[in-house]
């Protein structure tokens, strides 16, 4: 009988360690999954593939090149739920050509997987940086840099601002209308050249007025020069001067403002400026814009990157063929019968049965 009370005792005692085991070995199972959570939070954040960008002088806020471009990287930020900021998205404004270099070594402290330089005033900054860090990887929007870990991104501005020609050329009632440039370079000659085209394969006798303004951050100096145009007849401006651009607009808005009846039209550039344009819930001088799809590329490449596809040592280019250059609607500024003949030329640049030079031709 004590003999089997104590059987009874020890096999109770046995039942319990066991028990007392299974609870040991499932608590130290619970550090373990969650160490295996931890790793896994950490390999996503690697996996946060981050994208920042240095604008040029016109600044992130020029309603033009520079903010398409922001606006690319903040669409590639919000897709993949990045925050602006280190290890998400950002940019560094340049208030001088100085600050290139250095607000592109600030980005690459900052260990930004992928950095994009705005502008082809940067090229030089740019290759400059990118030969001291062949390990990381970059951007250059309208240069090209040979480099294995630079991807420069151009675009065929001359067939877009051909269309642009036209409609400025049909639209015109003085049979006079004006280019006003920002910086003489390369990018803003193909501007002028495919307008100047434009304007006359519709009428050959258009007098055109082109002015560089020397500056993309200076509405004083578009405001000077288009007061200067519109006085002497010029009754359509096409701008492709970044910032200084805005002083185009306020110079048409305010003869408009006086003058309803005047014939003033602006053309924008790089992004939709309707808004620019606008007076009241009537009144507008926007005629139209020459869309080109910075956003769009930057968000292209972006995800390339991300993805392991990094075009490093490529030159992409957008023309109208790749619907990287484009008209803006013109919210019925322009009448069906002119935006038929544009349609007419889009097509033909598309297919290659026109090419449009990138300079003017003498």
């Amino acid at each position: 009988m004590k003999k089997r009370k104590f059987g009874l005792v020890l096999t109770s005692v046995l039942a319990a360690s066991a028990i007392l085991g299974a609870c040991g070995a499932k608590d130290e199972e619970k550090p373990a999954k969650e160490n295996e959570n931890a790793t896994s939070g950490e390999n996503n954040k690697e996996e946060a593939f981050s994208v920042a960008m240095v604008t040029d002088v016109g600044g992130v806020d020029d309603k033009s090149f520079n903010q398409s471009a922001w606006e690319g990287v903040q669409a590639y930020g919000k897709e993949h739920g990045l925050e602006k900021g280190n290890g998400g998205f950002d940019y560094l404004q340049s208030k001088s050509d100085a600050d290139y270099e250095s607000n592109l070594n600030a980005l690459l402290r900052r260990d930004f997987n992928l950095v994009y330089g705005i502008g082809y005033l940067m090229e030089d900054a740019m290759t400059a940086i990118a030969e001291e860090n062949p390990d990381n990887k970059f951007a250059i929007i309208d240069a090209q840099v040979k480099a294995d870990n630079v991807v420069s991104v151009m675009f065929k501005e001359q067939e877009g601002a051909f269309l642009a020609g036209v409609a400025a050329a049909k639209m015109s009632k003085s049979g006079k209308i004006g280019f006003v440039g920002g910086v003489d370079i390369p990018v803003i000659n193909r501007f002028e050249a495919g307008f100047v085209e434009g304007a006359k394969a519709v009428n050959p006798d258009i007098e055109i007025q082109s002015e560089y303004t020397g500056a993309f951050d200076k509405a004083d100096l578009g405001k000077i020069t288009a007061n200067s145009m519109y006085s002497s007849g010029v009754d359509v401006i096409f701008h492709a001067a970044g910032a200084t651009g805005n002083g185009v607009f306020s110079e048409a808005k305010e003869r408009k403002k006086k003058d309803p009846n005047a014939n003033v039209w602006v053309i924008g550039v790089d992004a939709d400026q309707y808004e620019e344009g606008k007076i009241d819930d009537k009144t507008n001088v926007t005629l139209t814009s020459m869309l080109k799809g910075v956003n769009t590329a930057v968000v292209d490449i972006s995800n390339k990157a991300k993805n392991g596809e990094f075009p490093g040592g490529q030159t992409l280019t957008y023309g109208l063929a790749e619907d990287g250059v484009k008209l803006a609607d013109s919210r019925g500024a322009i009448p069906a019968d002119v935006q038929a003949v544009i349609d007419e030329y889009k097509e033909k640049i598309a297919n290659g049965e026109i090419k449009v030079p990138e300079k003017v031709k003498k």
